[in-house]
């Protein structure tokens, strides 16, 4: 009977699932899988930390709706549990496979020993140690399905090195194809809830729609245009959900995020709130008054029934898959007539004002402001392009300015805030779509966290443009110590440092910008240097702000104080 190694079986089984693209730093426990997996059609993109292969893994994975596979050693492993926390916030399906010390060895203070499923666990959906080869398949199987059904996140493998190495019988190993592996799609929801719901949302005078994640899983094409197009609702959109309905769409009023969309704003306003895969969580303050009036009366749509009410207990409740629903609520939208309401022209109006808004900002004295670097930045983009925000406030300002017209092309940080994700998730969505541009907006403090990640994507050949506010400082923490305490600490960082000329000594292209007049021709130049196939940064001079970002936080921990100091 024909022997197979527990390396082989991994190989196989991810083959199956359609997995072409692997993230990984090489490591002696994960050695005979990838010497293995090297005869195989796998390309493995080397990296230079392993949360920023899990970063890269998360980006692939949701700009392709595939699965985002990462592979390291033991302590790789320990690197990893940063991006591992990013992705279960970002709900991207990825598999994160570590090797170990042999079986036998562990509780005996094996080499580099630590308890990698009780690490992960906090991390991901599920965490599990494969103890047989013959169970690698199943194991395997298992991950994707779970990767992939729910709400959707990272599961984790430990695979121990003897299991890699072991031969078994292939007789005695069974393989999950994967249609027998994945589940069908969700089910809709009760018709009587899909009606109670069109039947809110038609009575409303100020309904309200935000779209998040899950609305945005499948290739859901235009589902949500239609559902919106059949009730004139107003749209908001966020994460994987931005681009769904262009922004340029009459009845989408871009992102949702207050501080920066005064459209968004008018949310306390509204009198039928649709929560279309969107969470109860502290960036919506939970639902509670004022923030949402306690009138208002709330529908709520998700994949995982825990969503459901979690901090306010909602009118209309459907759990399952948010497009299928969307189906169903159209089509019973549809036997009903749907004028436009006098809400939307409010709307309108709040969105009129964004632009007066943006040019009181966006100054281009020396150093400039961050508004104005986006403005012209903008001025360059293409509808395909794909955008990767960090956080910090150079980033919150673009993600607030910068329209998303497609779908699987804008993609900020999730709620964890964990900086440093754009370049990696640059380099993740360039090697998902080698077709299209892909540009990354960083800080000078976000870009320290995963800088030499340059590297990978010019020996890699995944050509992505960075560009890099600096302020030489925490922007954001630095505006909200000065607002609140009236001075900064541990905020400051190098005064101007030349990121541009680190770059170059990487074998970027490298454009240093101090002034308006200089900021076309640089961009100009490092567009022409991407298209190329050379990567490229550019590192832009700002001016320090405070942002609405860190007016609201000022505001809030100023309030928060006053509480407490007056003892309740």
């Amino acid at each position: 009977m024909a022997k197979v190694s527990g390396s082989e079986l991994i190989a196989r089984a991810l083959l199956q699932e359609g997995v072409s693209t692997v993230f990984t730093i090489a490591g002696d426990h994960i050695l005979p899988v990838l010497d293995v997996m090297a005869d195989h059609p796998f390309r493995f993109v080397g990296v230079r930390h392993e949360e920023a292969a899990v970063h890269m893994a998360d980006l692939y994975a949701r700009s392709t709706s595939r699965l985002g596979v990462a592979m390291y050693t033991t302590p790789g492993f320990a690197n990893s549990l940063p991006g591992l926390a990013y992705a279960m916030y970002s709900e991207a399906p990825v598999l994160s496979i570590s090797g170990s010390a042999e079986l036998a060895e562990l509780g005996r203070g094996a080499m580099q020993e630590i308890d990698q499923v009780g690490a992960a666990k906090p991390f991901v959906k599920a965490s599990w140690l494969v103890h047989d080869p013959r169970r690698i398949p199943d194991f395997i199987a298992r991950a994707i399905r779970l990767a992939f059904s729910g709400r959707r996140g990272p599961v984790h493998l430990t695979i121990p090195v003897d299991v890699q190495e072991i031969e078994v019988d292939e007789s005695e190993v069974t393989f999950y194809p994967p249609e027998q592996n994945h589940p069908s799609e969700y089910q809709g929801a009760a018709a009587t809830d899909v009606e109670r719901a069109i039947a809110l949302l038609h009575a409303a005078e100020r309904p309200y729609v935000i779209a998040q994640g899950p609305a945005g899983y499948p290739e859901t094409g235009d589902v949500l245009q239609r559902f919106i197009e059949a009730t004139n609702l107003p749209l908001f959109t966020e994460d994987m959900a931005r681009g769904l309905v262009p922004d340029s769409h009459p009845l989408c009023f871009g992102y949702f995020e207050r501080g920066l969309n005064q459209a968004a704003r008018l949310l306390p306003q509204a009198d039928v709130l649709l929560l279309l895969g969107r969470k109860q969580d502290y960036t919506i303050t939970y639902l509670r008054p004022p923030a949402v009036a306690a009138t208002c009366k709330i529908i709520q749509i998700a994949p995982d029934a825990e969503a459901i009410g979690l901090n306010r207990g909602v009118d209309v409740g459907m759990v399952g898959d948010p497009t299928a629903i969307v189906q169903q609520m159209t089509a019973a939208a549809t036997t009903r007539t749907w004028a436009p309401k006098p809400w939307l022209d409010t709307l309108r109006a709040a969105q009129a004002t964004q632009a007066t808004w943006t040019a009181n900002l966006a100054k281009a004295d020396a150093p400039m402001h961050a508004l104005y670097v986006h403005q012209v930045i903008a001025g360059m983009l293409r509808p395909d392009d794909c955008l990767t925000f960090d956080g910090g406030d150079f980033c919150h300002l673009g993600r607030g300015y910068h329209q998303a017209q497609l779908p699987r092309r804008w993609w900020y940080l999730p709620n964890l805030g964990l900086l440093g994700s754009a370049l990696p998730t640059a380099i993740g969505a360039k090697a998902a779509h080698p077709e299209r541009r892909v540009i990354a907006f960083t800080g000078d403090g976000a870009f320290g966290f995963n800088a030499m990640e340059l590297e990978t994507a010019l020996r890699e050949q995944i050509p992505v443009l960075v560009i890099l506010g600096n302020d030489s400082t925490w922007g954001i923490d630095h505006g909200i110590q000065i607002g609140v305490y009236g001075r900064g600490v541990a905020t400051e960082l190098g005064h101007n440092v030349r990121y541009d000329i680190v770059a170059q000594g990487l074998g970027a292209h490298g454009e240093f910008v101090e002034k308006a007049d200089q900021l076309q021709p640089a961009l100009d130049r490092a567009f022409a240097a991407v298209e190329r196939g050379q990567s490229a940064l550019v590192n832009v001079v700002i001016q320090r702000f405070v942002s609405p970002r860190a007016e609201n936080a000022i505001n809030r921990i100023k309030t928060g104080l006053a509480k407490h100091a007056g003892g309740h």
